[in-house]
Parts: C-alpha cells; structure tokens; sequence
C-alpha cells in the first residue's frame, strides 16, 4: 500500500477518535457552566487520561504486537504482551494525571488509582485493538499486491525460461545427436527422444503450477543431463549428486535449471574430468543447489550476456522466496560456482 493511503488511514482514525472527545465535551459541557479553572483541569485530565495514552496504545500495538505475531506466529504470547502493555499504559496515565492535574477532585489517586488503571487500561486495549485491524488490513492488502506482482513476474519468467530452454540451438543439437542414433543404435535413439519429449511435456506443463515436487525437479534436471551428456564422449564430463531425500516437499518450478543451463553453455573443454559437477542437497530443513563449471576465461563476457540472465533470476528469487534464500555467485580461477539455499522453515 502506498505510503500517503497509509498516512490517511492514520490521519483518518486520529479525526474520528477527535471528534468523539469533541461530541463527548460538547455534551459535557451543554448544560453545565464551568469557570475558566475548572475548564482548564477538565482538559489536563482529558489529555493525560485519553490523548496521550491512546497514542502510546496504537502505536504500540500497531508496532510491536502487530509485527511480534507475524514473526512468532503466537496467538497466546502476543495476547500476554498486548495485556501487559495495556496495564502499563493505565499505570502511566494514572501517573500523568496526578502529575499534570494534580490532586484534584476529578482524581484522588489513593481513592481512585485501581479504578483509573482500569479505565485506562481498557481504552488502551480498544484503541490498540484498533490499531491491530487497521494494520491487519495494510498488511493483507499488501499480501494481495504482492500475489499479484508474483503471479504477473512468474508468468514472465516462465515466457522467459521457456525460450531459453527451448531454443535452436539446444533443440537442433539434441535431435541431430539423437538422428546420429537412429541407424546404429535404434534403442538408445528412441530412449533419447522419449527422454526430450519428457522434458518439453514438464516445461509446457508442469512449470503451469506455483510449485512441484523436488522429486519432479530434481527428475527433469537428470534428464536435461543426460541430453546433454549426448554430445561428448567424455563419460566423467558431469558429476550430478543428490544428497538427502526430498520426501514430499516442494519448491518452484524450474528454480535451479537457468544455473545448470548457463553451466553447460560455457563449459568450453568437454574433455575435461568433472568440466560440470552438480550437487543438491536436500533435507527436512532447506534445499541446496551448488553448480559449478569450468570455463575459458577469454570468455567470461559470455557468461552475462548469454542465457536467462542473473538479475531476472535473482528478482524471481526475491518474490518467491523473500528472506528465505541465500544465492552466492562466484568466479575465480577459472570457474563460474553458483550457491543456492532455500530454507523451508521460513516458508
């Protein structure tokens, strides 16, 4: 929500809670005379019983129980607090009564000084309340336009994954090493074919969804390897480990792939051992993907103007998964290692 609809929430609710004290004065004072001393300590009390704690009671509790609930997720803790900070309030403004009034015949705070914390106290909690429901709806009406925001960059993304993975030059190479099969190994060249219509079927499909099973994930990266694994005759050119069972979570469709992609286009040496090495690790707690690749360093520009760039990437991340990701990038000596968390007890 924008910061000045905000601001007149707030200005909002302040006019109104005015405006009650006005009525509540109006009619005080209708049909009654008072002289300009009596007056003056009506309006002391006023303030010191209902303008300052009111102001300490919102924005406590639209400031810290508000934000307390959403990060612990405690009904019953944030409910002990809102009660404490009520009782505070009620002791602090039986105190700023006696201390701006007085002694006087409005208040006697050895009579009346359970009594006005209570009163106060309870005012607290219905203007805290308040507080409570005007932020509730900022926040949900926030949540609302960030679904929104979401949806409309997932779909870009998926536009955007789907033509860099399903571009001529991966296609072309896969069909033509797969043609080269026909002939000579029948058998592997069909395997192959169902292995790419596999991958098209969960890139057309199944990237649908706001998120799918690790299993589906981590199943579509072992074939997009194995495609690519067609085009050298280097055995060891990709180690591919996964680490842990992912049992039945689930996370983003096509997360980690733009790595893995960017990693085969610019490993320039297929001869060498382990040029790709993969690994994702999995458990109850987090996911991680580490790639890293090889490459020739006369084509390091290569590496950020090809493919699905980083910040495109790194931007779905942060709409996905606010707070909730780490993703280090690095590259030194040579070679390109990408590092990606996402931790599910934040989810």
């Amino acid at each position: 929500m924008k910061k000045y609809i905000i601001s007149l929430l707030h200005i909002g609710f302040w006019a109104c809670y005015s405006l009650l004290m006005i009525i509540m004065l109006g009619l005080l004072f209708k049909n009654n005379s008072y002289g300009k001393d009596r007056v003056d300590l009506i309006f002391k009390y006023l303030f010191s019983f209902a303008i300052i704690p009111s102001v300490i009671s919102f924005y406590s509790y639209y400031c810290l129980i508000f934000p307390y609930y959403l990060k612990r997720k405690s009904i019953y803790k944030s409910i002990i607090y809102s009660v404490l900070i009520s009782l505070l309030i009620g002791v602090l403004g039986v105190f700023l009564i006696t201390l701006i009034c007085g002694n006087s015949s409005l208040f006697n705070l050895r009579n009346d000084f359970a009594e006005g914390i209570i009163a106060i106290s309870l005012i607290a909690t219905i203007i805290g309340v308040i507080a409570l429901f005007i932020k509730g709806f900022i926040t949900w009406f926030d949540e609302i336009k960030l679904k929104e925001v979401l949806k409309q960059k997932n779909n870009e993304m998926e536009l955007a994954l789907i033509k860099s993975q399903l571009d001529p030059h991966f296609l072309f190479n896969t069909i033509n090493n797969i043609d080269a099969l026909i002939l000579n190994e029948p058998n592997q060249a069909s395997n192959y074919l169902n292995t790419l219509s596999d991958i098209m079927r969960f890139m057309l499909f199944e990237t649908k969804t706001d998120k799918v099973l690790i299993a589906k994930e981590i199943e579509y990266i072992k074939k997009y390897i194995r495609l690519q694994k067609i085009r050298t005759a280097n055995t060891s050119y990709v180690s591919f480990k996964v680490v842990g069972e992912a049992g039945n979570k689930m996370v983003a469709p096509m997360l980690f792939i733009p790595f893995i992609e960017n990693a085969f286009k610019h490993t320039t040496n297929k001869r060498l051992k382990e040029a790709i090495t993969i690994t994702i690790t999995t458990n109850e707690k987090y996911i991680e993907l580490e790639c890293k690749n090889k490459y020739d360093s006369s084509r390091k520009l290569q590496i950020e103007s090809n493919g699905l760039g980083n910040k495109l990437i790194q931007k779905r991340l942060h709409l996905t998964y606010p707070e909730q990701h780490i993703l280090k990038i690095t590259n030194q000596n040579n070679e390109y290692c990408v590092y990606l968390k996402i931790d599910y007890e934040k989810i």
